[in-house]
């Protein structure tokens, strides 16, 4: 058997250590300046078709490490009161008092409690969706669309999610305004995060 000095095994330990390649999350901002990020919805009308909207305003923060997804972790704030379905006056009712009611519930947050990878570039986001006055949890199937370096000196990740909502587990009850197909929305989201 060959016995090192204590030295020289100490070394060689601190040696290993410094150069064993040490991962984190990094932390990622919305890009809501560059317009590369999207919150959108559809539900069906009476049935007959789809009415496709989305908000405006909102913001929101995800970290994230490539080499463990499962850490990922989102947060985001919406704006409810910058709903957009294209229609002036439609939206001054989904925003009233008998609908959405923004003016006593004019923030939406989510906030996220787990990720579980599902494949190479897909997940499941849980997390807590507050808003009407309520918080219950939901599941966001992800797609990671891509990451790298911009032409700006900065890094980004993308993602898309899907999301099934019951609006009246909030307490929202959207068959008088839209009809008995109305009972679920979708949510459609579109992330593109630059590094801080």
């Amino acid at each position: 058997m060959i016995h090192f000095p204590k030295t020289i095994a100490a070394t060689a330990l601190g040696a290993a250590v410094a150069f064993t390649p040490i991962t984190q999350a990094a932390e990622y901002a919305f890009d809501i300046a560059g317009a590369h990020a999207f919150v959108q919805f559809r539900v069906k009308h009476l049935g007959y078709s789809w009415l496709y909207g989305r908000f405006n305003d909102f913001n929101g923060t995800f970290s994230f490490d490539e080499n463990n997804p499962a850490a990922s972790t989102v947060e985001a704030t919406i704006d409810m009161t910058s709903l957009d379905s294209n229609h002036a006056e439609r939206d001054k009712h989904l925003r009233g008092q008998n609908f959405l009611n923004v003016s006593n519930f004019g923030t939406a947050t989510f906030k996220s409690t787990s990720y579980k990878v599902t494949g190479e570039t897909t997940g499941e986001l849980s997390g807590d969706l507050t808003f009407f006055g309520a918080t219950h949890p939901i599941t966001i199937d992800v797609e990671h669309i891509g990451g790298g370096p911009d032409p700006w000196g900065g890094y980004r990740q993308g993602f898309e999610g899907r999301a099934v909502l019951k609006p009246a587990e909030w307490g929202l009850d959207l068959e008088p305004s839209l009809g008995p197909a109305s009972t679920t929305v979708e949510l459609m989201l579109t992330v593109e995060g630059v590094r801080q």
